[in-house]
């Protein structure tokens, strides 16, 4: 494969990461407000709503962990800082699904009561998923900066 190629498949896969991160930009859109789908929002947010608002913060750190890892770095593999960065987005992304679904699970301080066992999404819940998400941006801020260096 010439370098022409080479180059070539990187810019598609930088692409790839941009199209990723959008995807999941809209998919968060779309579970904090279902209303631009055209359904009817109802009181409260359901597990339905929190799965698909932690599943467009997974697509956003893997599409902008693609992109910095080929726009920046495509000739080069992983060192140290960067693999530890990227078990840092992962450990970020399980705290985001930890706090999110809580309730669900069946330790978090609104467990499920009455007969339709509704979840609620409490504050700290959602502070908990704000954090684990920006653990995950953190890591993949610390992936773009701890890469390998021109005169190494």
């Amino acid at each position: 494969m010439n370098q022409n190629q080479q180059q070539y498949i990187n810019q598609q896969l930088v692409q790839l990461g941009i199209l990723i991160s959008t995807l999941g930009i809209v998919l968060c859109l779309i579970g904090l407000y279902p209303g631009i789908t055209g359904l009817e929002p109802k009181s409260g947010i359901g597990v339905l709503q929190i799965m698909i608002i932690i599943l467009g913060m997974t697509l956003i750190i893997i599409g902008a962990m693609l992109f910095v890892k080929i726009g920046f770095y495509p000739s080069t593999g992983t060192n140290l800082a960067q693999r530890i960065a990227i078990r840092l987005s992962l450990t970020g992304l399980l705290l985001a699904l930890a706090a999110g679904l809580a309730d669900l699970l069946g330790y978090g301080s609104n467990p499920p009561e009455g007969p339709e066992k509704i979840p609620v999404l409490g504050v700290y819940q959602a502070v908990g998923m704000v954090v684990g998400f920006l653990v995950a941006s953190l890591g993949v801020l610390l992936f773009a900066l701890r890469g390998p260096h021109p005169e190494e």
